[in-house]
């Protein structure tokens, strides 16, 4: 592709990460290099299986925090923003080293949302990707001006959510 377009995926609903993982795949069977970075959700240790599919399927992955402090009480808020600004300080360098087809920033909202990091350097980590790189960001929160930065603002709402009716989190649907 010659011009690589910014998603987001963002919302109260369930299906972010879903959405992005679908992407990914589908861009996997096409033969593209993507790389998959979380945010939040610790893949190696919370279960995600889709992440195991698409290091399977030859997917990059890259896990940038503990979680979050909200989450996980080890974990400081120093800790989460500074884990934020290296894993995208990395994810640069990475980027300028390899051709990358497609780029999943897990979660990646929620640190804007929470005041981990400040949307401007979200938006100059925008600016500066390859012109042929798709990006995909997801999480709660996205802002009027990353919205405006997109070229595809998926919002998932929640009208009914079994979680509402005390039932947990269920493995292979929601981790």
């Amino acid at each position: 592709m010659e011009k690589g377009l910014v998603h987001i995926y963002t919302g109260d609903g369930k299906g972010k990460t879903t959405a992005s993982v679908g992407l990914a795949v589908r861009a996997l069977g096409h033969g593209w290099k993507v790389v998959y970075a979380s945010f939040f959700k610790r893949p190696d240790t919370c279960g995600y299986n889709e992440v195991r599919v698409l290091k399977e399927l030859g997917a990059t992955v890259f896990s940038f925090s503990e979680g979050m402090p909200m989450a996980n009480k080890h974990i400081s808020r120093e800790e989460y923003h500074s884990a934020v600004e290296s894993g995208l300080s990395e994810l640069k360098k990475y980027i300028a080293g390899n051709k990358i087809d497609l780029l999943v920033l897990d979660e990646i909202l929620i640190a804007i949302q929470c005041h981990f990091i400040e949307e401007d350097e979200l938006k100059r980590f925008i600016s500066e990707k390859p012109a042929s790189m798709e990006l995909v960001l997801t999480g709660r929160g996205a802002t009027a001006g990353l919205k405006e930065l997109a070229d595809y603002v998926t919002n998932l709402s929640k009208e009914k959510h079994p979680f509402d009716r005390g039932i947990s989190s269920r493995e292979g649907i929601e981790y």
